[in-house]
């Protein structure tokens, strides 16, 4: 004769436990590994954040670090902060005014209407950038770009960097109610273009991309 064990509430509870355990775990092997930066990031749209992940994990190779990573969301007005700096370590996000190329913005909308890598296009590039060397030119201190993707490979030969300009500030956003463009560069305000070369040294993953989500 088999002796049945009789049925408690705690054992109940150890079922239910084991398996939202294994269900996470069918879970997680189905959407496959966490993003890391949905993890350390705020404000970011969703979409835009996996496809940076994506580059992360297959551009690695040529990056000199992670700790810091940056997103443009070109999918939002040039008004609104839209470059996310983030580091990975500390789980911040700062998010700063950025403006886009005017050959993807042609009727100067204040939002882009389209990338291109194709040279002398003046516009803005998408994809997985690697932040290069600094330079001073005709912008002052500003740091060279690589592009890693085919749709920004062109990056060096059509000088796309990451520069100052007097047309990117929150005067210029107050007066205008956007901001100015750039020949496709990443063009920042005077009062933010320190900290933007100083975090994002050399070696660094800079994603372009544009956000799911409405444009606000």
């Amino acid at each position: 004769m088999i002796k049945s064990s009789p049925i408690t509430r705690r054992s109940l509870l150890g079922v239910a436990v084991a398996g939202g355990a294994l269900l996470t775990t069918a879970v997680r092997a189905a959407v496959g590994p966490l993003n890391p930066i949905s993890a350390a990031a705020t404000g970011i749209d969703q979409g835009l954040s996996d496809r940076a992940f994506a580059a992360l994990s297959a551009h690695r190779a040529s990056l000199w670090a992670d700790d810091i990573i940056a997103i443009a969301d070109f999918g939002r007005a040039s008004a609104v902060p839209r470059f996310h700096i983030i580091d990975m370590l500390r789980g911040q996000t700062t998010a700063l005014l950025v403006a886009h190329g005017q050959g993807s913005d042609p009727l100067n909308s204040g939002f882009l209407q389209e990338f291109s890598n194709r040279y002398g296009s003046n516009a803005t590039s998408e994809g997985a950038f690697v932040t290069a060397e600094l330079y001073s030119g005709m912008h002052g201190l500003s740091r060279r770009l690589n592009g890693l993707d085919q749709t920004n490979d062109n990056a060096r030969v059509r000088d796309v960097v990451v520069h100052s300009a007097a047309y990117v500030s929150q005067n210029v956003v107050a007066s205008a109610g956007k901001l100015g463009r750039s020949n496709g560069c990443f063009a920042f305000a005077q009062c933010d273009i320190a900290q933007v070369l100083a975090r994002l040294g050399r070696g660094r993953l800079l994603y372009a991309g544009r956000s799911t989500s409405p444009a606000v």
